[in-house]
């Protein structure tokens, strides 16, 4: 059986879809396989959301993810959009869930959490949704 292709869109691929690319790997990658990208690239990660991901989690953003393109991952059986507030990337098709997730960046290390730890129940649902499937 082949696991769903799970991904976690945002316009920059630098933050919110970063990390849910972390969690989903570190939570559920017996269920289904996380991917990130964006409509846009940044140079780097957010390097708030890096830090925090690492204390949280043991997990080294910078070492084991980049920021992506759409077209630079797989084809997507699952496409979850982190947040249209900052506008929505066109992906070639419709999203199958909206998360609507703000974007933490510039904001306080409790803002950051707070997303963090919403993204990490996000992604637990969706495990169990999956498993059930």
């Amino acid at each position: 059986m082949n696991k769903p292709k799970v991904a976690f869109i945002c316009v920059h691929n630098s933050c919110r879809s970063q990390i849910a690319e972390a969690l989903g790997k570190y939570y559920a990658s017996d269920v289904f396989e996380s991917y990130s990208a964006g409509s846009e690239t940044k140079p780097q990660i957010n390097q708030d959301a890096v830090r925090l991901v690492k204390e949280r989690y043991g997990i080294d953003m910078n070492k084991t993810q980049y920021s992506k393109l759409i077209h630079d991952i797989p084809n997507p059986d699952i496409a979850i959009s982190m947040g249209c507030n900052v506008g929505c990337p066109y992906i070639g098709r419709g999203f199958d869930d909206d998360w609507g997730f703000e974007d933490p960046t510039g904001k306080s290390d409790e803002v950051f959490l707070e997303i963090i730890d919403e993204i990490e129940k996000h992604i637990l649902q969706l495990k169990e949704q999956l498993k059930q499937d």
